[in-house]
């Protein structure tokens, strides 16, 4: 029976399997917006998006706009009448969850956004993700952790009913990271901007893999609330069914189970290491070290 270390690396391997020996990155094509790759279009991809040669020009390995498309409204109203052609044709399945949500494209997340596209259709070009996540926790005078743990609802369009962050959301363009914060805060767990507020930023988890609806590079800003010991958060916008209040140690068991949402599982796990109820022993030290490999850390968030 594989242990926790083994079952926990196969969660890591899974959340960046594009970078692993047998994925498709040796033959996608370079997504390119002004000279500047901003994403990864799979070989599939690529041949639906040749029926649009006034909107996409290949050339050799690298796909970008047509001439004429050289500026961010331009760009953003051509990639957006494709995609709505595509979404009635129901070409591929990401597009069935349209959002109505749109995401900046740009190379990094310093960089002036050079164009919008619509959150679902983000995993066809391979375009960087960006969210907030917020780890609600209570510790006590004996230094006992509890951690807050949100069931996502069943209607949600993805991970319907698995175990999430206390708070967590998309970074929609326009949006700073500690507004989304605060923003998810209230309207998923009820959260007063106030406590909010005291949330701390901790630094990044960033990761790409890959899966039937394209290719996911995702970054999470990542944030820990203390949250006092008689607080409890309530349902807000329906987008979550239930709360739940765990001592630590059975939300590291939780982990390795098939209930979390994967990418919320990674957050989890680098607060038990920041707050070392995961240490580098002789158990956990590959893992220790996978983990720290697969994530980007950076605690200029704001």
């Amino acid at each position: 029976m594989a242990s926790w270390s083994e079952k926990m690396l196969q969660l890591l391997r899974r959340m960046n399997n594009f970078h692993l020996p047998g994925s498709s990155l040796e033959s996608c094509l370079r997504f390119e917006v002004a000279g500047e790759q901003v994403g990864w279009i799979s070989p599939r991809v690529e041949s639906i998006l040749g029926r649009f040669p006034a909107v996409f020009r290949p050339y050799g390995s690298t796909i970008t706009f047509s001439s004429g498309l050289d500026t961010f409204e331009s760009r953003s109203v051509a990639v957006d009448e494709v995609l709505q052609e595509l979404r009635r044709e129901a070409t591929f399945t990401c597009l069935i969850g349209w959002r109505d949500e749109q995401y900046a494209v740009m190379p990094r997340y310093c960089d002036p956004p050079l164009m919008y596209m619509e959150r679902a259709a983000t995993s066809l070009f391979g375009v960087k993700r960006y969210g907030v996540h917020v780890n609600g926790y209570t510790q006590d005078s004996s230094g006992n952790l509890n951690m807050w743990l949100a069931r996502r609802s069943l209607t949600k369009q993805t991970y319907p009913g698995r175990l999430d962050n206390m708070a967590a959301g998309g970074l929609a363009a326009g949006c700073s990271v500690r507004h989304t914060m605060v923003k998810e805060c209230e309207e998923e767990a009820c959260i007063p901007p106030g406590l909010a507020e005291q949330a701390r930023p901790v630094g990044t988890v960033s990761y790409t893999y890959e899966d039937d609806e394209g290719i996911f590079p995702e970054c999470q800003f990542v944030f820990d609330l203390e949250l006092p010991l008689n607080f409890q958060p309530h349902i807000g916008d329906g987008e979550v069914q239930a709360f739940y209040y765990y001592p630590i140690e059975k939300v590291k068991d939780l982990l390795v189970s098939e209930e979390f949402k994967p990418n919320c599982a990674m957050v989890v796990l680098d607060f038990l290491i920041r707050h070392a109820i995961i240490e580098p022993d002789s158990d956990h030290i590959l893992l220790v070290k996978t983990f720290y490999a697969n994530i980007t850390r950076r605690r200029d968030t704001e």
